[in-house]
């Protein structure tokens, strides 16, 4: 069975991560995606290390398996070789400021107007409305003011941002999804649709638990470290030596903790249900280290799984890459050299699709403007 994106072709204009992260997923379902990058310097991604052979393994890890060509927008040949490209495209993504491509003569009512099924993706930081539209930002910036930031890190400390790059990743996973449904839309009207994804939006979006707290309190929560506000117990443990997570995330569950840990709690009315522990979170975190300092993390991670309790240890990155469950779901793949030879190691997909294969190597990130023969040609129809 061929991927489900295979036949598209996705035109990429954009840089650095939330909209290369979108790119990377669809080119991961099958579309054929192809970089339009900058002269001379391409993705700023390029630039970053840490380096291996003189290329960077973080523009790898997002850019594997497309083509990359260079075009200056602005002069007379390749403005004719991009607008060939645009014919040939489903959808064109883009991270520019708002305005950039208007001026371009290559926005929205531009392209739509000529290419009426063409889908175009915009992703930028704070969308392409509003008293902020033309402002710059990065992912610490929509961060900072879309108030991940400020439930981020421990009580009392100043705030931190999330460690992976999560501003610039859950915009260019909105996109994705934005993209995907335009796709479905244009099955039945023939049209495409333009999708605007702010990354200050996509912030707000998956505050989950802190929205309802700040609309039913009035009193925005602030940080709780690791530390769920609204479930308890969820959260980390010492063992005696070290700390993981238990997260009994409902009565039940409590339950079979206590009867897990010998703990003769569960039916005591500071505890009996979950609003009472989040209210006794504090003396139940003790109540329950006094039992799991007697033991290391390994023997309560055995026995709370053999009970049926969500649990976890706290691992680092090579950890997690060396998983044996990590490793079951084909999460950790090749990234391939020119030769075929294994150059780099990137996240594999994590959509899963029955009857189609999830390949456990990719092909090669491009080199700067490293496929424009072959672009070329496939547009001359050779």
């Amino acid at each position: 069975m061929p991927q489900p994106l295979a036949g598209l072709v996705v035109l990429d204009l954009t840089h650095v991560l939330a909209g290369p992260f979108a790119s990377m997923t669809l080119a991961d379902l099958g579309a054929r995606v192809i970089k339009v990058e900058r002269p001379g310097t391409g993705d700023d991604t390029r630039t970053f290390p840490p380096f291996k052979s003189g290329k960077s393994a973080y523009f790898a890890a997002i850019n594997h398996g497309k083509a990359s060509i260079a075009l200056d927008l602005k002069a007379e040949n390749d403005r004719a070789t991009f607008e060939r490209l645009v014919a040939r495209a489903d959808i064109i993504l883009e991270n520019y400021r708002p305005g950039v491509m208007e001026k371009l003569g290559y926005g929205w009512d531009d392209l739509s107007s000529r290419f009426p099924r063409l889908i175009y993706g915009a992703v930028s930081g704070f969308g392409h409305t509003g008293p902020d539209a033309k402002r710059p930002a990065y992912d610490m910036v929509v961060q900072a003011r879309g108030g991940v930031m400020s439930i981020t890190g421990e009580a009392g400390r100043e705030p931190v941002r999330v460690g992976a790059s999560i501003g610039d990743i859950v915009a260019g996973m909105y996109l994705a999804q934005g993209v995907l449904a335009a796709l479905y839309d244009r099955e039945r009207t023939g049209r495409g649709r333009k999708i605007d994804i702010s990354m200050l939006d996509s912030q707000l979006a998956i505050l989950e638990h802190a929205v309802a707290i700040t609309s039913v309190t009035g009193k925005p929560p602030g940080p709780t470290g690791a530390r769920h506000p609204s479930i308890a117990p969820f959260e980390t443990f010492h063992a005696s030596d070290g700390l993981f997570v238990i997260a009994a995330g409902n009565d039940k569950l409590f339950e079979k903790l206590c009867l897990a840990l010998m703990l003769p709690i569960a039916d005591d009315p500071r505890f009996a249900t979950n609003a009472a522990r989040c209210e006794n979170a504090r003396l139940l975190k003790r109540l329950i280290e006094a039992v799991t300092l007697e033991n290391t993390r390994s023997y309560w991670i055995q026995k709370l799984t053999a009970a049926g309790i969500p649990n976890a240890p706290i691992q680092n990155i090579d950890q997690v890459m060396h998983d044996p469950q990590i490793l079951a779901r084909n999460m950790v793949v090749d990234v391939l050299d020119r030769n075929g030879r294994k150059a780099f190691v990137a996240a594999g997909n994590p959509i899963k699709i029955s009857g189609v294969e999830d390949r456990s190597s990719r092909g090669p990130a491009p080199d700067l403007d490293g496929n424009r023969g072959e672009i070329l040609r496939w547009l001359d129809g050779e």
